[in-house]
């Protein structure tokens, strides 16, 4: 079950005028059972102590999309605090609201945030959230998310020499983590050199 949480405070408003007898934002989900692990919760940004308390003890999942929640002006999503607070985090883009469909991009925002909320996620960590994080977050990090044996080949496969910029500062990088963020700052869809679809290139 995926759904919106507190992306706005105008939207938090305008659940409890229709729910005035809930808790919280949360608790409008909750009283209708679709509180639990496999809920995808996108945005969350307003968060009562409550529901940060509850999202983490049910194991549900909370979805960071950070080009929507800087286009409308949302935000600032706390992933270092949520996280800490064992809070399962997944990273995406946002059909509705976002600026831009590719997870490069979303892992260039999502590090801005960062960036704005006083700690900076490290390219690892910016990487995981969009793949082993988020396949977790669904329920199928036994899939796909990971390159291992029996896993589902899905790839993508990037270009540090793909435009001119990122030539440039990807020379120059020390290693691997360099080369993935200048990737992750740089790139966009010039860099997609190769795709494969469960083990399959595609045409």
């Amino acid at each position: 079950m995926q759904t919106h949480l507190s992306e706005q405070v105008d939207e938090i408003e305008w659940v409890l005028g229709l729910y005035p007898e809930a808790r919280d934002y949360l608790d409008t989900y909750e009283a209708h059972g679709l509180l639990g692990e496999r809920g995808l919760y996108g945005h969350a940004i307003h968060l009562e102590p409550r529901e940060r308390d509850r999202l983490a003890e049910t194991g549900a999942a909370l979805v960071h999309c950070p080009t929507s929640n800087t286009f409308i002006g949302s935000g600032l999503f706390d992933m270092d605090g949520l996280m800490r607070a064992g809070q399962q985090v997944a990273l995406a883009t946002d059909t509705g609201g976002g600026s831009s469909f590719s997870m490069l991009r979303t892992m260039a925002a999502a590090y801005e945030i960062g960036q704005l909320r006083g700690r900076a996620l490290h390219a690892a960590e910016l990487l995981w959230l969009a793949t082993c994080g988020s396949a977790r977050a669904l329920h199928l990090g036994d899939k796909i998310g990971n390159i291992a044996p029996g896993m589902e080949a899905d790839l993508v496969v990037l270009d540090p020499g793909a435009t001119p910029v990122l030539a440039q500062r990807t020379a120059r990088a020390d290693n691997i983590w360099e080369t993935l963020f200048a990737l992750i700052i740089l790139g966009d869809d010039r860099a997609v050199s190769d795709v494969w679809i469960v083990g399959e290139r595609a045409a």
